[in-house]
């Protein structure tokens, strides 16, 4: 780690406080955007977070080597350049020398190294550690089978990055856009340990830094004056709003109190059209799936046929139009169409009509043996505080019912729902939603491989599909690769190791104030590239 002569006259407290101050200091014109995140992050360490809520305000802050840009599509971020070894197996990047963090330390290759060996040391218990696993010995430092410095990352010089892969992964450089793969600044972990994420302490590499964090109310960030393109940074401070109360930041957008509002009541958008404006307004199915999963450690879910039932027994139609205004389309596979040369897989009852379903779903629970003069069937259905989650939940209970099932649901925050779901609680029927980190079916299909601890939510395992995806990762075939993927998913629709419900579609109020956001496959929108008009 090098560190600026300046710096080592200066005590750790002093530089901290400094750079609050110079970060907070507002300009005479100061331009200030107001973000509806749709939800309260768990955390702001990119070691622990996982979902889109959190990966909004963190990507804002740090800077990987590779980032999405308006569009969806991957672009240079830290890393200016990469060559690629002819093998497949080996990436060198050079890094920006102009690249560095809120203190002004340069940001260098050992920041990456330090980052990923952190990601993947299982002391950290790092919930996207599976990411990172294409690098050479990750999953096994990640099991606790090899030492932390075999991890395939070296810094060549300050500058100069080498990755080596386990194997060819035709989405690695797209996988580096991913929070997972962000860099972290050791010396402020080191000193502040759990604490280096708040105010005051945190040291940033992104277009912005955080200043303020108050549960349930704000988060605030504000422009990184030492990040490399702090020049083209158009907006001075954004500040979070993170209600999960769709309603109430709908007034809030109405009212001017906030510019861009993540989730809207999708049942209300046409009566959000005619108040705002088609052009305020804006949903698009991206590469995402809205599920649900079902606990297969205990009865009734244990039982494949009790499983078949319940899906079967869903009206995704009538989900995607009464409840969602046909902004998500019905699904039966678990990976979106859109992946290029991959053709999803679903059961061989998603072509029946519902009617159809319903009696052969009847039939599967009779043979399960529950149903008339059966065992009883009790579900409780969990899902997180949303308004449309609560109708989906609602309907599908209803359906569930007219199984003979008696259906209750329950909600929680959405840190504390995905949190109970990864530290592996007990439950019946859990409501899941995955947008993709990379435009690969293994993305999606990776979720049920039996050894994935954190996602895996429904505990579901084959055999036959683990082989398949194991098979998937050595094979240099492109063709090949996706056929084993789609035989794998195959599988798992026909168990149904989740249930798809629809493809999500992302959904977002813009001020016409706003410009530079554009809808994209992989929801990303940094406001780096925001400005206000």
């Amino acid at each position: 780690m090098n560190t600026h002569r300046v710096f080592r006259t200066l005590s750790a407290t002093l530089i901290a406080g400094s750079m609050l101050a110079v970060l907070a200091t507002p300009s005479l014109a100061e331009v200030v955007i107001h973000r509806g995140n749709g939800g309260e992050p768990q955390t702001l360490d990119q070691a622990h977070i996982s979902i889109d809520v959190e990966g909004f305000i963190v990507r804002d802050m740090f800077e990987g080597l590779t980032i999405y840009d308006p569009h969806g599509k991957v672009i240079p971020g830290v890393a200016e350049s990469w060559t690629l070894s002819d093998d497949g197996t080996v990436y060198t990047f050079k890094l920006r020398q102009n690249a560095s963090w809120s203190d002004g330390k340069p940001v260098t290759a050992n920041d990456f190294v330090f980052a990923y060996r952190r990601m993947e040391d299982p002391k950290e218990a790092a919930e996207y550690a599976n990411i990172l696993y294409p690098i050479k010995n990750a999953e096994a430092i990640n099991g606790g089978k090899a030492a932390i410095d075999t991890l395939g990352v070296k810094a060549v010089d300050d500058k100069t990055l080498e990755i080596t892969l386990e194997r060819p992964t035709p989405y690695f450089i797209e996988l580096l856009a991913h929070y997972a793969a962000l860099p972290v600044p050791s010396w402020a972990i080191e000193k502040f340990g759990s604490s280096w994420i708040k105010p005051g302490n945190i040291v940033c590499n992104g277009a912005y830094c955080l200043t303020e964090n108050v549960p349930n109310d704000h988060i605030t960030s504000v422009k990184n004056p030492k990040y490399w393109d702090a020049a083209s940074v158009k907006i001075d401070k954004v500040i979070y709003n993170p209600s999960e109360d769709q309603a109430t930041t709908e007034r809030m957008f109405e009212a001017g109190e906030l510019d861009v509002v993540y989730n809207f009541q999708a049942d209300q958008k046409k009566f959000l059209e005619g108040k705002l404006g088609k052009d305020q307004v804006l949903a698009a199915p991206d590469l995402s799936s809205y599920y649900y999963v079902l606990d297969t450690r205990k009865p009734p879910f244990d039982d494949v046929r009790v499983r078949q039932a319940f899906s079967m027994a869903v009206d995704r139609d009538f989900l995607s139009d009464k409840i969602f205004s046909g902004t998500q389309l019905p699904a039966y596979s678990f990976v979106p169409e859109g992946i290029v040369g991959y053709t999803p897989a679903k059961p061989e009852w998603a072509d029946l009509d519902q009617l159809d379903r319903e009696d052969k779903a009847k039939d599967l629970l009779k043979q399960a043996g529950y149903g008339e003069g059966g065992k009883p069937l009790k579900v409780d259905i969990r899902f997180n505080t949303n308004e449309n989650h609560k109708k989906v939940a609602t309907a599908v209970a209803d359906m569930w019912k007219a199984l003979g099932a008696e259906v209750t649901i329950q909600n929680l925050d959405v840190k504390s729902h995905y949190a109970y779901l990864q530290e592996g609680g007990s439950f019946d029927a859990a409501r899941c939603g995955w947008q993709a980190d990379y435009a690969d079916p293994e993305n999606f299909l990776n979720l049920m491989v039996s050894s994935n601890k954190t996602f895996n939510y429904g505990h579901y395992s084959n055999p036959k599909f683990d082989d398949l995806m194991k098979a998937s990762y050595s094979e240099r075939d492109a063709a090949k690769r996706l056929q084993l993927m789609h035989d794998a998913e195959q599988i798992a629709m026909d168990e149904q190791g989740v249930v798809p419900l629809m493809v999500h579609a992302s959904t977002w109020l813009v001020s016409n104030k706003v410009k530079g956001f554009a809808l994209n496959g992989v929801n990303e929108h940094l406001t780096k590239f925001l400005s206000l008009q």
